[in-house]
């Protein structure tokens, strides 16, 4: 990726996150970046293509980051599952956490059949797919129902934070998730 087009990048998406996606229109994103339409639309064709490009990189940017923690905590599943939350409620609390882009970006553009929406959503099946693959490895029997609620405990605590800093709601969905993964049964491994 060239420098120009990383910045490019990295500036939608701190401007989409601060302000909006709908709200941030390419004359801002091209003044901010130093850089012109042309060449924007050189790198991305389009704002829907950007649009995508930064949902990509930033649910990409954060996999990378939570799978290197985890790595690092445990070599046992039951362990990692367990530390899941922890490393969530790092991220949220870190001064650099401004929300999760296909939250935001679902709540921006609501119709299913919008190619924006229909991103957002992949990627939120994707991570429920993760934790489900974490649960599996910690031999949870229903781990796709697991799956299911811990992904609903990250995403309303992550809306509830980007809504009010500091609400409690990641220290909440922590021991609910505790709870969660302990009741769950699981088979002997």
């Amino acid at each position: 990726m060239t420098p120009l087009r990383e910045k490019i990048l990295n500036t939608a998406s701190h401007l989409f996150q601060t302000q909006g996606i709908n709200s941030t229109g390419v004359d801002t994103i091209v003044a901010e970046a130093g850089t012109t339409k042309m060449t924007l639309y050189k790198y991305f064709f389009s704002k829907e293509k950007l649009i995508l490009e930064v949902l990509a990189k930033g649910q990409q940017d954060f996999q990378v980051w939570l799978d290197e923690k985890l790595a690092a905590s445990s070599k046992k599943p039951s362990d990692k599952i367990q530390k899941l939350f922890d490393y969530i409620e790092e991220w949220i609390n870190s001064p650099e956490f401004i929300g999760v882009g296909f939250i935001k970006a679902s709540a921006e553009f609501p119709s299913e059949d919008n190619p924006i929406h229909q991103f957002s959503s992949q990627q939120s099946s994707e991570f429920r797919q993760f934790i489900g693959s974490l649960a599996k490895q910690a031999g949870v029997n229903d781990a796709d129902g697991l799956a299911l609620q811990l992904s609903l405990l990250f995403e309303g605590a992550v809306q509830a934070e980007q809504m009010k800093r500091g609400s409690g709601a990641i220290q909440y969905a922590k021991k609910a998730a505790k709870i969660l993964i302990d009741g769950a049964p699981k088979t002997n491994i």
